[in-house]
């Protein structure tokens, strides 16, 4: 019976899984991005985000243990000087999928992996979003809502008296 053997097997013997999803880890974060399929992309974020937890507590038996994984020497290094260091207080969610479309030849969907904390443009949009949100109280908006009101009806006839001066 194979009750709870439900991962992906990507079409491959487990060898060769194995390998090809020990590659793709080393080259996920050599690169910190890779394009691949979606299958192999979610089977890669199961993959790797256990490696990542592993690599926030610096270890020789954590070391070990994702060299075990990786086989990469040089990657382990990586993970733990460099990348460890930027994900120490991120409580899970390492890697984020962002799907691109379909591939020519033969329309598999095809995505990005990334690690989260490498993207610049997606750290940008979110500190600029948490710096536009406050909290407030509602008599507080109500105490301010006048004299706006107020401010937008002086605006709109300065407005108006301007379009016909263009005309």
């Amino acid at each position: 019976m194979r009750h709870n053997k439900k991962f992906n097997h990507l079409g491959r013997k487990t060898a060769h899984r194995k390998a090809m999803l020990s590659n793709m880890a080393s080259s996920l974060i050599q690169h910190k991005r890779i394009a691949t399929t979606l299958a192999k992309a979610k089977a890669l974020q199961v993959y790797v985000e256990p490696l990542l937890t592993k690599s926030k507590e610096d270890t020789t038996h954590s070391r070990r243990t994702v060299f075990s994984h990786l086989q990469n020497k040089e990657m382990v290094t990586e993970l733990f000087q460099n990348v460890a260091v930027k994900i120490a207080n991120r409580p899970g969610g390492y890697t984020r999928i962002l799907r691109t479309g379909f591939r020519l030849g033969d329309n598999a969907e095809m995505c990005i992996i990334e690690l989260v904390d490498y993207n610049e443009n997606m750290l940008k949009e979110k500190a600029v979003k948490k710096a536009a949100r406050t909290r407030r109280s509602t008599a507080a908006k109500k105490e301010t809502a006048a004299p706006v009101a107020a401010e937008a009806s002086v605006a709109a006839p300065v407005a108006t008296e301007e379009t016909p001066a263009a005309e």
